[in-house]
């Protein structure tokens, strides 16, 4: 989100300093590991839908801008075991919205692509203009274009503290300490070593992924992106891009993480591997060949899994962007559009209301697993 701000900034004459911990893309936030879901079906807010469109095109829009692919129209299944959860509401918005959509038995979702095993139970969603973004494509593409309208970077750079008065931002870092009339934090999984000067309701977990040797039928060209809602947990996954395996992971659970804790490598959990391969075991088979990489990320929760995207509560000239809750990647280009519309304007055109932090003044008692909504 803030690479994806600094060059739409950038873009419209801002002076503008980027200050990453690290060099992106890198592998210790959320964008590694390639691809990432992108879909347009949503529940919940109807801001949702409109965002997902918007950041479709403006993807489109950076593709044609740097000559690089970032986004793939593979289509996207959500399967669901029908006692757990319907689609029906998704359905309805998508048709509202005018997106495209099929409801599909067991039966039809085994005749299109026989890779799969379910139970009659079943059903899915299958929304044939979704697809995956390249994560890491999608930042390198943000970065180029950000400093080829002369933003800066400094890579390697922690940010240790942030102070602001009336009309002032200053940031602190051991290469030295930054000004400016305005800020834009957007820290991920980071964003609890900013407390107390912004102290957002985000927990930050450990999230593996593993890529599995797989039948032809799985391969990209042949086989859609794919979330899974079932009783063994709710899973996500790509087809086999290149011959790199079927890429899945979990959605649901996950070990609480936080800044400046070892990350545990991928395979120093049993469930790691497992749980990943009971689920292709159980319901795609043919994909449950031979572990070919693992890797661990992290996912950033807001307690009720909305976004946070809102001005400081002491500071308008500050905003906060995080709490993206494992589906916000696909997102990040019209997120960088609305915090640098923030900046420039004042305001947005796009429904930000929903990603307030007043709604955390009322209480949100515990974290609500949006299942339909994960796999970025």
């Amino acid at each position: 989100m803030g690479m994806s701000a600094g060059y739409y900034l950038a873009k419209q004459g801002v002076r503008t300093l980027l200050i990453d911990a690290f060099d992106p893309p890198h592998l210790e936030g959320s964008h590694h590991g390639e691809p990432r879901l992108i879909r347009h079906a949503y529940t919940g807010h109807p801001t949702y839908i409109d965002l997902a469109l918007r950041a479709h095109e403006l993807w489109n829009e950076i593709e044609e801008l740097t000559g690089t692919k970032l986004l793939v129209q593979s289509g996207v299944l959500n399967i669901a075991d029908r006692e757990l959860y319907s689609f029906a509401s998704r359905a309805a918005e998508a048709e509202r919205s005018h997106i495209a959509v099929e409801r599909l038995d067991a039966a039809e979702i085994r005749r299109r692509w026989p890779g799969i095993r379910i139970p009659d139970r079943f059903e899915a969603m299958y929304e044939p203009a979704a697809g995956y973004l390249y994560s890491e494509r999608c930042l390198a593409a943000y970065r180029e274009l950000a400093l080829s309208h002369g933003a800066e970077l400094l890579t390697g750079t922690p940010v240790g503290n942030i102070s602001a008065d009336a009309g002032s931002v200053t940031v602190y870092t051991k290469r030295g300490n930054y000004h400016a009339s305005a800020a834009i934090v957007s820290a991920g999984a980071w964003f609890r070593s900013l407390s107390p000067f912004l102290a957002l309701p985000v927990r930050a977990v450990r999230k593996v992924v593993g890529w599995f040797e797989a039948e032809a039928s799985f391969q990209a060209g042949r086989f859609p992106g794919f979330t899974l809602n079932t009783n063994e947990g709710v899973y996500y996954g790509f087809p086999s891009i290149g011959g790199a395996g079927l890429k899945i992971g979990r959605h649901d659970t996950g070990e609480t993480w936080s800044p400046g804790e070892p990350l545990a490598p991928f395979g120093s959990r049993e469930e790691d591997e497992g749980d990943l391969r009971r689920l292709l075991e159980a319901y795609m088979p043919g994909a449950a060949g031979k572990l070919l990489k693992g890797a661990v990320c992290k996912y950033e929760h807001s307690p009720d899994e909305d976004f946070i995207i809102d001005r400081h509560p002491l500071y308008d000239h500050v905003i906060a962007a995080g709490g993206f809750s494992g589906h916000g990647f696909k997102f990040s280009s019209v997120v960088g559009e609305i915090l640098a519309d923030l900046i420039i304007r004042g305001e947005t055109r796009r429904n930000i209301s929903p990603f307030s932090l007043s709604r955390f003044d009322k209480g949100t008692g515990e974290i609500r697993q949006r299942h339909q909504l994960g796999g970025d």
